[in-house]
């Protein structure tokens, strides 16, 4: 079980980190960019920071898992792993509708020189990156101070 809490918790830095420094640094970095370069930057950036990402999120779910029905089920844990399991969920259907939608569209437009449509679709993965670090960073909170509170 030792290898799966470290597995869990790798991924979750891989993830969140990874969204925290696309939002954080690079984003505002990229923005010095004229629209073409910033946006071929940017879609080139998140192609792999998907797959790797992608990776996180599957393992962080068969860890979660794993980890939860190990140990008896959710019955045997208090609401912080509940919490922590539906905001986990919420992440992955979250990137997943990223992955699904809007980044083909970035993807798209910067393959055409369309770069105001790969501007607002970039925008719109801005958007959702943002509520997911959000969501997140309010999941490792409770995580981590949420044990041993009934």
């Amino acid at each position: 079980m030792r290898i799966a809490v470290w597995l869990h918790l790798l991924s979750t830095i891989v993830w969140v980190g990874g969204m925290f420094f696309a939002h954080v640094a690079l984003r505002p970095a990229a923005q010095q960019l004229p629209p073409p370069q910033r946006l071929a930057l940017m879609a080139a950036t998140l192609a792999t920071f998907f797959r790797w990402g992608g990776a996180a999120v599957a393992i962080i779910i068969v860890t979660g898992f794993m980890m939860i029905f190990g140990a008896g089920g959710f019955a045997r844990f208090g609401a912080h792993v509940h919490a922590m399991s539906a905001l986990g969920l919420l992440m992955a259907a979250i990137y997943g509708f990223i992955v699904a939608v809007p980044y083909p569209r970035v993807r798209a437009g910067v393959d055409a020189g369309q770069w105001e449509a790969a501007a607002a679709a970039l925008a719109q993965v801005r958007r959702l990156v943002g509520v997911n670090l959000i969501l997140g960073l309010i999941t490792v909170t409770v995580a981590v101070l949420g044990r041993g509170v009934a």
